[in-house]
């Protein structure tokens, strides 16, 4: 069984490319609603929700933890490994920059993502750890995470700021752009537009899945996928179907 978690809804691209993937092992996840966005809090904060968060998928039976949040993989996923050695930690940051340094071939790789993730650090650190040769240029875009939870994704107005956020990264001719955060994959075809052609933009949720892939093939797990919040709304579940192309059960409950 693996336990995901986000601030919100965007985790559930990441789960959407895992059981693609894995359609036979159990997930359970949890979207922390109720207090995002992570992105314009402290590491302290992000630090103590992650534990919370973490206990309450663990009590569920989940040895397998993804975290799908960049601002919550920047910030608490070293920290979540040292407390829980018994659990095995996988996080999105990670799976991102090996992404990205696969992907670029001009060695010009841009980064977008929360305030907390861009501040961290945590791309260029994790790339330079690949390549050295690779250039990160970095962009917070904290608007984006509203926009989609607003559902805003196809209104011109998240157009404007998307061409106003990425203006300096198509300056500087980047040839990959990764989406440094789990909400933004439902604006691809905003941001790709912006873009353009010459620029491939991906997201972490496919490479994760594939590290998971080779984990548990050869396991068919028991149990249903199980979807928890920490505040339900009717938004929410509009989003969630969506996203994961049905009707799916979610729950709130209390950590």
């Amino acid at each position: 069984m693996i336990g995901i978690f986000d601030s919100g809804v965007g985790g559930l691209t990441v789960v959407k490319e895992i059981k693609k993937e894995l359609p036979d092992v159990p997930i359970i996840y949890f979207g922390d609603t109720a207090r995002l966005p992570y992105g314009n809090k402290s590491a302290e904060t992000i630090q103590k929700f992650s534990v919370e968060i973490v206990d309450f998928l663990e009590n569920k039976g989940c040895k397998t933890i993804v975290i799908a949040c960049n601002s919550a993989s920047a910030l608490a996923a070293d920290y979540l490994r040292e407390k829980y050695s018994n659990l095995e930690i996988y996080d999105v940051v990670s799976s991102g920059a090996e992404a990205a340094a696969e992907s670029t071939e001009k060695k010009k790789v841009g980064v977008i993502g929360t305030a907390a993730t861009i501040n961290s650090g945590v791309y260029e650190k994790k790339i330079s750890e690949i390549d050295l040769e690779i250039k990160v240029f970095t962009k917070a875009c904290p608007l984006f995470v509203p926009l989609v939870e607003e559902n805003w994704i196809k209104r011109p107005e998240t157009k404007k700021i998307a061409r106003t956020y990425l203006r300096e990264l198509k300056l500087n001719k980047i040839d990959t752009l990764l989406l440094g955060c789990t909400h933004y994959p439902l604006l691809e075809k905003v941001i790709s537009g912006v873009m353009g052609r010459r620029t491939r933009v991906i997201a972490s949720g496919s490479k994760l899945a594939g590290k998971l892939h080779e984990k548990f093939r050869d396991q068919a797990g028991k149990g249903k996928d199980k979807y928890y919040v920490s505040d339900l709304t009717p938004h929410f579940k509009t989003l969630a179907s969506r996203i994961l192309g049905k009707n799916t059960e979610i729950e709130k409950a209390e950590i």
